[in-house]
C-alpha cells in the first residue's frame, strides 16, 4: 500500500504501464524505489488513473515462475482510490492494528 502520483500511462501489449512517483510507502512486502513501473493487465483504463493525479494504490509484487520477471501488478481486485488527507488518516490508523 502507497501514495502515488501517475507520472506517464503508456500502452504495452495487452497491459497497461504506470510510471509513478511513490510519495509515502505505508505497507509493502517488497522495497519500493522513488519511481516504480505499476503494471496493469488490460488496456481498457481501469482503473482509471489520471496522469498528474495522486492515488492511494495497494499492489501485489508479480514474479513469474522463470523468475525473469519481477514487477508490481495491480489486478482486477487490487485498490485504486484518489489520494485525499482522509484517505492518509485512515491508511495510518490501520496501520497501527495490521
Amino acid at each position: 500500500v502507497f501514495q502515488g502520483r501517475i507520472l506517464a500511462r503508456r500502452l504495452v501489449g495487452q497491459e497497461t504501464r504506470y510510471e509513478v512517483e511513490v510519495k509515502t510507502p505505508y505497507r509493502h512486502r517488497f522495497p519500493l524505489v522513488a519511481r516504480e513501473y505499476l503494471w496493469v493487465p488490460n488496456t481498457c483504463g481501469c482503473p482509471p488513473l489520471r496522469v498528474g493525479s495522486e492515488y492511494l494504490l495497494m499492489a501485489r509484487r508479480h514474479v513469474n515462475h522463470e523468475h525473469t520477471l519481477n514487477r508490481i501488478l495491480l489486478r482486477d481486485d487490487g485498490y485504486a482510490r484518489p489520494w485525499t488527507p482522509r484517505e492518509h488518516r485512515l491508511v495510518r490508523e490501520a496501520a497501527r492494528h495490521c
